[in-house]
């Protein structure tokens, strides 16, 4: 049986979850003011920043020692200025506590873009000076707080933990270089949401948690990690400011329509800030 909690909230405060008690988190923030996704959203990057290193101190409270922490993250280009998103988020989790502990490279197909108009730039002025590459990749960020008892997992929650070797080298897990499509415009349950793909939170999940424990995402968006979570036997914690998204959440993870609560074996739960249990179903 596995529990998952929807707290509608904004994740630079999460008084709901005890300290130490998640084992995981990964998430995706926002991307700084993104022309595409979230244009204006922050009145400026200092406010970005300023969000970001909240949720890191609220991140390192919540989180058990030894236990990692995630972010698929990446620099970002608005009105021609470049901002080092990733540097900056670094510091920003070690200030907080955490170690910086590794960086991977989420590169999409080579398919997903087109000469663009700032790289084509160099097509219609083939000098140098010219040129401006077009981004295919994202980072992986990777911390960690403190170190992990390896001692401290009961044996049989190791063996029904065990990751795949097969799957690991086929996928090439091992390479500080991971290809995953991305979730392709178009969605259905993606709409508006700059979402990452399943196979993300997935690896993630699989490489650095154990069956039967929470994993957190503290801007769950559409619900792709809470979902990747329950289908792992992990139980989950999600934090998302905009309550329109309770019924995607809920369809994404499968508690869609289901009203005899005493034949389901997982259990979902929205919290409203206000403290309103919402649609609980178990």
């Amino acid at each position: 049986m596995t529990t998952h909690k929807l707290i509608i909230g904004n994740c630079m405060s999460m008084e709901e979850i005890q300290d130490e008690s998640v084992h995981l988190m990964v998430t995706s923030p926002p991307y700084f003011n993104a022309p595409f996704d979230y244009k204006g959203l922050f009145k400026n990057y200092e406010q970005y920043l300023g969000v970001l290193n909240k949720v890191a101190r609220e991140v390192f409270r919540v989180l058990r020692d030894g236990r990692i922490a995630v972010l698929n993250i990446d620099d970002m280009l608005v009105n021609s200025e470049k901002f080092p998103i990733v540097a900056d988020a670094t510091k920003i989790f070690q200030n907080a506590g955490f170690r910086y502990r590794d960086r991977i490279i989420w590169k999409k197909p080579d398919g997903y873009l087109r000469i663009s108009r700032r790289s084509g730039v160099l097509l219609q002025n083939p000098y140098p000076m010219y040129f401006y590459p077009d981004n295919l990749l994202e980072s992986i960020i990777i911390f960690q707080k403190g170190k992990f008892n390896y001692h401290s997992i009961p044996k049989e929650i190791r063996e029904a933990s065990k990751i795949d070797i097969k799957e690991f080298s086929d996928n090439k897990w091992y390479m500080t270089l991971w290809e995953m499509v991305n979730v392709l415009p178009g969605s259905p349950l993606e709409k508006e949401i700059a979402a990452f793909p399943e196979e993300l939170p997935y690896r993630i999940i699989k490489l650095f948690s154990y069956v039967g424990e929470t994993v957190l995402d503290p801007f769950v968006g559409s619900g792709t990690t809470m979902k990747v979570a329950r289908a792992l036997g992990r139980n989950s914690i999600g934090v998302e400011i905009k309550k329109s998204l309770i019924p995607i959440i809920k369809k994404k993870l499968g508690f869609e329509g289901q009203l005899n609560l005493n034949n389901q074996e997982d259990t979902f739960e929205v919290i409203i800030r206000e403290g309103v249990k919402y649609g609980c179903i178990g």
